[in-house]
């Protein structure tokens, strides 16, 4: 089975390749629409959920996604530039619309965003990354700021994210965590497998798990190089519970989940059940697309 690189590292003569096998059609879930579709009074209940907000903006990648990636993923040759934008909550795909972000450069040029994608992070549980694809600037010229134009709601709709904006992630820095959860039952998928195709579908955790966590890192990690992560990346992550006389807990996964599918999440398989309070990861163990490696880095457990 082919290892989980991500799709923004994958050579011109790789995705022709996938191109000729017939795999994922990742294009579908992609739109290119330059105006908000989004009609609010579809929409009573907007307004009535949490303040919703972005999280991040990581600029991945400048004038390094191969044509045919680009055509493969937008139907459109010519988008060489990747920011992954997390939301604070999963987002209703129906209602994103590349016209709903707008991007500012260091210059102040605004840009528009060409195509805007869940993929690869399109797992259920996981619609909260939206791949943005377009020209974003240059090296010495980079985006600053992601903000919402349009209208993009929750996926409970209850909540609308138009007006959110985030400061942007440059393009030297490294990849750092952005949100963790708790999975909930009916989304831990124990003892899958992997897809086989390149892009969603990523591994469960073993039947013995006894409690998931999903950790949604700022872009797409590997380890340098582009391999999958193993044992070494499991056995760095920190996971931090409450003891019942007081206290926290020091833990370790004994196992991950979500692999082999070339997105910026994974699953914390744990065995223990007590509730956790934060996840910690050491620098220098993973790597964005364009092999920068990340700070240490810690988030506390949104529940």
């Amino acid at each position: 089975m082919m290892s989980a690189r991500r799709y923004w590292k994958l050579s011109a003569a790789l995705v022709v390749l996938l191109m000729l096998q017939g795999c994922s059609d990742i294009g579908e879930l992609s739109n290119t629409d330059q105006s908000d579709s989004t009609v609010l009074s579809d929409y009573p209940d907007a307004g009535a959920g949490p303040v919703p907000s972005l999280l991040s903006a990581f600029y991945g990648l400048d004038d390094a996604i191969p044509l045919l990636a680009s055509y493969r993923i937008c139907g459109e040759f010519g988008h060489k530039d990747g920011m992954p934008v997390i939301f604070s909550h999963e987002v209703d795909t129906a209602t994103v619309q590349a016209g709903d972000f707008g991007v500012t450069l260091a210059d102040g040029t605004e840009v528009s965003v060409a195509c805007a994608t869940p993929a690869p992070a399109n797992d259920v549980g996981e619609i909260r990354t939206i791949l943005l694809l377009g020209d974003f600037g240059s090296v010495n010229n980079q985006p600053t700021t992601v903000e919402i134009t349009g209208n993009i709601m929750s996926l409970d709709h209850r909540s609308n994210f138009g007006g959110e904006a985030v400061e942007v992630t440059p393009l030297e820095h490294g990849p750092g965590l952005m949100h963790a959860e708790v999975v909930s039952d009916e989304q831990w998928e124990l003892g899958k497998e992997a897809s086989t195709l390149p892009f969603g579908g990523g591994s469960g955790c073993p039947e013995s798990t006894r409690q998931i966590i999903r950790v949604v890192w700022a872009g797409g990690v590997t380890k340098p190089g582009g391999d999958e992560v193993d044992d070494i990346e499991r056995s760095a992550y920190r996971v931090f519970v409450e003891k019942e006389g007081g206290g926290l807990a020091e833990v370790v996964p004994f196992a991950l989940g979500d692999l082999g599918d070339g997105d910026n999440n994974h699953k914390l398989c744990l065995d223990v059940e007590s509730r956790v309070v934060r996840v910690e990861f050491p620098a220098g163990l993973l790597t964005d697309p364009r092999e920068d490696l990340n700070p240490a880095t810690a988030v506390v457990v949104s529940y």
